[in-house]
């Protein structure tokens, strides 16, 4: 298991010390995500005159909804990931058949190459007999 670290940081201009096994640097874009959305709060108008309870719930709605936001994004790509895997699956199946059936037309091509030469060899020898058989009607 790793490391318990423990990571002093600054949350909305308090000093804190986060304890966890996670990195220095984890904890502290933690608590720079944090302080990015008490930024985006305190611009928009009316948060500064709520009371400090309803500021946190804010700020706790607000994180929740990213997290859900992003969960819903992970999944839709999880799917989009399912469906290319099936996709290179299905590809992955046709380059075999396709290979198949290249092997399958390059041994016909060779027999055929084969035969052929045969018959050349045939017509030759045919035409060799035909000379021949002019030679000694000669």
């Amino acid at each position: 298991m790793s490391q318990k670290n423990d990571t002093e940081v600054t949350i909305n201009g308090k000093h804190y010390v986060l304890a966890g096994y996670e990195s220095d640097e984890y904890l502290q874009r933690v608590a720079s995500y944090i302080n990015h959305k008490f930024e985006e709060f305190k611009g928009q108008e009316g948060y500064n005159v709520l009371d400090s309870d309803m500021r946190n719930i804010l700020m706790q709605i607000n994180i929740t909804d990213d997290f859900f936001k992003a969960q819903q994004r992970v999944n839709e790509l999880s799917e989009v990931i399912t469906q290319k895997d099936r996709e290179l699956f299905d590809l992955r199946h046709e380059v075999i058949g396709y290979k198949t059936q290249i092997e399958d037309l390059e041994r016909k091509a060779k027999k055929l190459q084969q035969e052929n030469l045969d018959e050349q060899k045939k017509v030759i020898k045919l035409e060799a007999e035909l000379e021949s058989s002019r030679f000694r009607k000669r």
